[in-house]
């Protein structure tokens, strides 16, 4: 079923396993190889330590990030970069179909992306991206919301409040696209429309 498009002038799609590929094990597995024994992260996106949290909305720097991961690796040799890697092996690729999609739905719709993330991985991602497809990945939106620039993050009401302020869009007008129902109950709170994208779908395919 494609989302309902009625009535909507903007569109706000979260990044993570809707535009981008994701891979929660390959993280879980690049920290245990640098001596984790238990999981840091699961597939819900739940932490198992609060600076990862922290990072994400900007309260820990990636150097703070850094030095709490080796003690929770138990592992002060871990190098930056090693460290670094490891935090990013999740991130996958973000397919050039769903970047033409965006492109076509901003002929006809104001297209903002909000995200839960953190500066070592966005840093990374838009330079990749910008190798990958020649263009800088916000120019493919009107505007991009990051958790830790805005020190809020999904799916606290307060963040999607801020998305609302900063962006000036009307809730009613405004059809947020998320898979995680979590998100998607926050989103629905402040009146935006809502569509679940679920089980793997193509987004791609619904637009």
């Amino acid at each position: 079923m494609k989302p309902d498009l009625t009535n909507i002038k903007n569109i706000v799609f979260d990044l993570g396993n809707v535009l981008l590929n994701l891979d929660f094990n390959a993280s879980i597995h690049a920290f245990r190889q640098l001596g984790l024994s238990s999981e840091v992260i699961n597939r819900q996106q739940a932490y198992a330590d609060p600076i990862f949290y922290d990072l994400e909305v900007g309260r820990a720097s990636p150097a703070q990030f850094r030095t709490r991961v080796r003690q929770i690796l138990k592992n002060p040799g871990a190098t930056d970069q090693q460290i670094d890697d490891a935090w990013y092996a999740m991130v996958l690729d973000i397919p050039a179909k769903r970047v033409e999609m965006v492109k076509d739905l901003r002929k006809k719709f104001n297209v903002f992306l909000f995200s839960n993330t953190n500066q070592i991985h966005i840093s990374r991602l838009h330079k990749e991206f910008r190798e990958t497809h020649g263009i800088d990945f916000p120019s493919i939106f009107e505007k991009d919301f990051y958790s830790h620039e805005i020190h809020e993050r999904k799916p606290d009401l307060s963040s999607f409040q801020k998305v609302i302020q900063l962006s000036g869009v009307r809730p009613e007008e405004t059809l947020f696209v998320d898979d995680l129902e979590d998100n998607i109950a926050g989103a629905q709170k402040t009146g935006m429309k809502t569509y679940w994208l679920k089980n793997g779908t193509e987004i791609s395919s619904l637009f």
